[in-house]
């Protein structure tokens, strides 16, 4: 049985995650990955770098930033592959924002919905009419939409 090699070139690496060679060019200026540098100036992954860019597009797939996924890349060990354990740390850091995230997304599905799909072009009992313009004193945005943990 052939042992997999250790090192992956940016094509393979590009194939493996599904991730454009460009992107991991710009990942890499970024400092979300590294890689190391042949003889000739290729580019050489560790294979730990998958698991990095699966978490990197999960990260974006939910609309967190490229700044706040290096910033919590930046929590991992940068001398070997991230155990479970420092995976499990990272992500209860970001459950909070996972969970306001969630809480925003449920209250526009629960509230669109009704208002697409009702047609009724009732100021009165539209849910997210803001008579008087009420809502002023709550900041800018859509403050019906907010997030309960983003609202002060």
């Amino acid at each position: 049985m052939s042992k997999l090699p250790q090192l992956l070139t940016i094509g393979e690496v590009a194939h493996r995650s599904g991730v454009a060679q460009t992107a991991l060019r710009f990942y890499e200026q970024r400092g979300l990955i590294t890689s190391t540098r042949t003889s000739g100036n290729q580019r050489r992954y560790e294979r730990a770098v998958l698991r990095r860019l699966a978490f990197i597009r999960a990260a974006q797939r939910v609309g967190l930033s490229l700044e706040q996924v290096a910033d919590a890349l930046s929590t991992l060990p940068t001398d070997h592959a991230p155990t479970k354990a420092d995976w499990t740390r990272l992500s209860r850091s970001w459950r909070d924002e996972l969970d306001a995230r969630i809480d925003g997304l449920q209250r526009l599905r629960d509230r669109l919905s009704g208002c697409i799909g009702c047609g009724c072009l009732s100021l009165r009992t539209c849910s997210l009419n803001n008579a008087d313009d009420q809502m002023a004193d709550y900041g800018p945005g859509s403050p019906l939409l907010t997030p309960s943990g983003e609202r002060g």
